[in-house]
């Protein structure tokens, strides 16, 4: 069993970049609680850069020797990524483990897996990032439990891996994801046939996401069974999960709920979990969810929409969803264009949000009539479970619907058209 983990934290503020720095290392502490390490002490520094050789400055380095014999720490954890030259500088000089903040974000990523495809998206990640940093070292415990941060989590294999093995478990890993990627655009393909508009939602870690999609399933499902998983904490959805949202008026559309963003999400994981952040690329409409409560809530915005612009979603229409605006002087619901202040948990501005869906997708809407002969009741039920149904009369040669339908469903039954209203 591991024992307990006492971290110091380490950082520095760079004199030439716009970071902001305290909130960076709050962060930080943040994903240090995540993965259950107590945080002892804190030393930051103020560079220009950081130092190629042990990440801090010479005399930093003495004040750390002090502090973790007065705290009794066993872990270092660094707001940047460190080299493997500094994490053997660090742990030779200071005689404790070094890590870094995406080692952090790795391990809350392997704890939150729970499909197949997750976990083995976590592990590629972690064994190509832990590959040029762990050669020569004992990355897997025998026994699945070493003391060590670097012996936790996802990818534990029973072996003690050299460079050669790693790559290939690396290889065995993508083409088995190769396989599910497969899976996943076929499944996409036939989504695309439904006709349904995609809605994804995307923000930035713990802005309430899956708080929204719950919401929107208990009001237009009826139900709590298809609920996503859904917690006060990061990255609680690592999986893309597709709901269809079905409203009164039979207009429908899948929603998708998406991993989150944060600031310095690892390279490594943006590309292992390419496939499902594909999602989001193929959506028709995205919704981004902020927590306007968080006085930062404007780094958040900039974040995702850059990670959005990295996996080539920045042209999808969007809609800004204020999330947790109960928690701020706004009088909500409140609707600015194509933004919208809400509050998902109180059920507060969950019909404005719908609202702007309902304009961005549903605009190609016609209303038209239909004669159906007796024959195509098929038809009839077709119409009556994806359009709107205005009106029905029955006639000497057939059934008339008056209705307002899809311009696409339109155009495939035009043959039985009688009448169409812009």
């Amino acid at each position: 069993m591991n024992e307990s983990l006492k971290g110091i934290l380490i950082g520095v503020n760079y004199r030439n970049r716009e970071d902001d720095f305290t909130h960076l290392m709050e962060e930080l502490r943040g994903l240090a609680f995540a993965c259950d390490i107590e945080i002892v002490g804190e030393v930051t520094q103020n560079m220009d850069q950081i130092n190629s050789s042990h990440y801090l400055g010479k005399g930093k380095i003495e004040e750390l020797k002090a502090l973790i014999e007065y705290t009794e720490a066993n872990l270092l954890i660094a707001n940047d990524e460190l080299s493997p030259s500094q994490i053997r500088v660090l742990e030779d000089k200071l005689e404790i483990e070094a890590i870094d903040r995406t080692m952090l974000i790795l391990d809350i990523f392997a704890r939150r897996a729970r499909t197949r495809e997750a976990k083995l998206q976590v592990e590629v990640a972690r064994l190509q990032y832990m590959l040029p940093r762990l050669v020569g070292r004992k990355i897997y415990d025998q026994q699945g439990g070493g003391s060590g941060f670097a012996n936790r989590g996802a990818g534990e294999t029973g072996l003690e891996l050299d460079r050669r093995k790693i790559e290939d478990r690396i290889s065995n890993l993508k083409k088995e994801l190769d396989l599910l990627a497969s899976r996943r655009k076929i499944q996409r393909r036939k989504r695309k046939r439904s006709g349904l508009p995609l809605v994804s939602l995307v923000g930035y870690t713990n802005a309430g996401k899956s708080t929204i999609m719950n919401k929107m399933i208990e009001l237009f499902q009826g139900t709590l069974d298809k609920q996503v998983f859904e917690k006060d904490m990061l990255f609680a959805t690592l999986e893309t999960t597709v709901r269809k949202i079905v409203l009164p008026d039979n207009k429908a559309f899948l929603l998708t709920d998406t991993v989150g963003f944060i600031n310095k999400l690892p390279h490594h994981l943006v590309k292992a979990f390419h496939s499902t952040l594909e999602e989001v690329t193929e959506a028709d409409l995205l919704i981004h969810v902020v927590d306007c409560s968080d006085s930062r809530y404007e780094i958040f915005i900039e974040v995702t929409n850059k990670t959005l612009e990295e996996i080539g979603g920045k042209d999808i229409p969007i809609i800004y969803a204020f999330n947790k605006a109960d928690l701020t002087d706004l009088q909500i619901p409140l609707v600015k264009e194509n933004i919208v202040y809400l509050s998902a948990r109180e059920k507060v501005g969950l019909d404005e949000l719908i609202g702007l869906i309902r304009k961005n997708l549903f605009e190609d809407y016609v209303c038209c009539e239909f004669l159906f002969p007796f024959d195509r009741g098929e038809l009839i039920s077709y119409f009556h479970e994806n359009a709107t149904v205005l009106k029905t009369s029955y006639e000497e040669n057939g059934t008339l619907l008056q209705v307002e339908c899809r311009a696409s469903d339109y155009e495939r039954y035009q043959d039985y058209a009688v009448s169409k209203v812009k």
